[in-house]
């Protein structure tokens, strides 16, 4: 279990894939409406975050796609794994969002859940997925930057 940087937080878990498959153009943090046995598994590591997505029906926002396992001793109020979960956004950022989603190749991806402070905060990112072309131009601009550090460091 990672421990809380200086601001309180501690990273559960972290969607590297959505940084690959999408460009990110713009991040929000929002809270989520969660059970106590989702909790207690978020505080013990346990997510599955590829595949998450934000969407707005009815003016509301829902997380579709994360997977929270089920907490094994919650036997009376056990709760579905992957069912949606509504986010908590301000209704200005949901009407953007909503807007933003309607142009054409624009999602809407869960980037990291995180614990701040006591509350379980999601970032989600608004991006527009890469071409195949645009991953590897940036795998090529990574490995400049890392051979650029190697021989700044051997000085």
């Amino acid at each position: 279990m990672a421990k809380p940087d200086k601001d309180g937080i501690r990273i559960v878990a972290s969607n590297k894939r959505a940084y690959h498959d999408y460009s990110i153009e713009e991040t929000w943090e929002a809270g989520i409406v969660l059970d106590g046995g989702e909790v207690k598994m978020l505080r013990a590591g346990k997510c599955v975050l590829p595949g998450a997505h934000v969407r707005i029906l009815r003016g509301e926002a829902f997380l579709h796609g994360m997977s929270i396992p089920e907490y094994p001793w919650s036997h009376q109020f056990a709760s579905v794994p992957d069912r949606p979960r509504k986010l908590l956004l301000h209704q200005r950022e949901i009407l953007k969002l909503e807007h933003d989603l309607k142009r054409k190749g624009t999602s809407c991806v869960v980037t990291k859940v995180y614990f701040k402070g006591a509350k379980v905060k999601v970032e989600i990112g608004l991006g527009t997925g890469k071409k195949e072309h645009d991953k590897r131009e940036d795998v090529k601009e990574k490995e400049a930057k890392r051979e650029v550090a190697r021989v700044m460091k051997r000085g």
